[in-house]
């Protein structure tokens, strides 16, 4: 909207030097209306009336220029819709933060509980290994005990039948002896 010289009554709003983004903070290039009674357009706009377009003029101007006031008449940068926003999404990035915070302790939690569980199953494994090694080499020294006592009951029954020989071969020499005695005995 464009409104002549003519029009407008106290000082031409649209003679505001404004610097570039790159100057904002270089003194020399800070904002600085063309005027020095009035500070700030919230004084020019009582010291020059009260008509809200000029006030109006005044914010489309600054707003081309990327500068806003805010609820205490305070010339920002940024709007005052996007401050707001900025402000809400970092009171949510730091309740994100928390949240994330929150869930890494769980989780620590739930790796450091879950690692326990592990080393105590993998003691329980080495556990029954043990067991099963311990009873298969008791079953083997039983099968080696077994046959130990097998291949000795198999000499003990040699050996008996040995003596079972001898024995006969012992009480035939007896009853030929005995024979022999009694032959003798009978002959005197």
């Amino acid at each position: 909207m464009e409104v002549s010289a003519q029009e407008r009554s106290g000082p031409p709003l649209a003679t505001w030097t404004v610097p570039g983004p790159a100057c904002l903070l270089c003194p020399a290039h800070s904002l600085q209306p063309w005027f020095s009674e009035a500070s700030s357009p919230l004084e020019i706009f009582k010291k020059y009336g009260s008509s809200t377009w000029k006030m109006s003029m005044a914010k489309d101007i600054l707003g081309e220029a990327g500068l806003h006031f805010d609820e205490l008449n305070k010339l920002r940068v940024l709007d005052p819709e996007v401050t707001q926003q900025t402000i809400e999404l970092k009171e949510e990035c730091k309740d994100f933060v928390d949240k994330i915070g929150q869930f890494q302790k769980i989780v620590g939690g739930l790796i450091e509980l879950v690692d326990q569980l592990a080393k105590e199953a993998e003691n329980e494994k080495m556990k029954a290994i043990g067991a099963r090694n311990l009873l298969k080499s008791i079953a083997k020294q039983r099968e080696a005990q077994q046959q130990q006592l097998q291949a000795l009951i198999a000499e003990k029954k040699m050996q008996l039948e040995r003596y079972r020989v001898e024995y006969e071969a012992l009480c035939k020499v007896e009853a030929e002896q005995n024979e022999f005695i009694d032959q003798f005995i009978f002959q005197k």
